[in-house]
């Protein structure tokens, strides 16, 4: 088996190997944790080595097929692919900058910023904060002891 595309789910993942597999190509998933309890990461698509041109053939002319569908209505979303964000490989690897992953949010990042500063501050509150019970006490005067009777 050898590597054909990149997909950043598991979803995208397998509607690639779906359609893959419609037209006779055998896949195989690999990596993103696809069967795992937390999917996170790349999801590797991998095809026999003597279906890798078919199958290159095959993506070529689908995404061909998806920008001709894309302009032809600016109405009709139903045919209109979501962005599924795959990745091809051995193509655009001429030095584009474009390592395959998306940038997170900004305002997750923000999120995550805001909280930290939040929990940092809350926590050097309490550290700061006098007792009251310490407060109440003469200079000198310490704690009297309970004992239970």
């Amino acid at each position: 088996m050898v590597p054909l595309a990149k997909a950043h789910d598991g979803f995208a993942a397998r509607v690639l190997a779906a359609r893959l597999g419609s037209e006779g190509i055998v896949t195989q998933l690999r990596g993103g944790g696809i069967d795992g309890p937390y999917p996170v990461g790349d999801v590797e698509i991998l095809v026999r080595a003597p279906d890798l041109d078919a199958a290159r053939e095959l993506l070529l002319a689908d995404e061909v097929e998806s920008a001709f569908a894309g302009t032809a209505s600016a109405d009709d979303d139903s045919s209109a692919w979501p962005d599924t964000h795959i990745r091809v490989e051995g193509e655009g690897e001429g030095g584009g900058g474009d390592d395959g992953r998306r940038p997170l949010a900004p305002w997750v990042v923000l999120a995550v910023v805001v909280g930290l500063v939040l929990f940092a501050y809350v926590n050097t509150i309490g550290y700061q904060t006098p007792s009251v019970e310490r407060d109440a006490r003469a200079p000198g005067q310490e704690a009297e002891e309970t004992l239970p009777r």
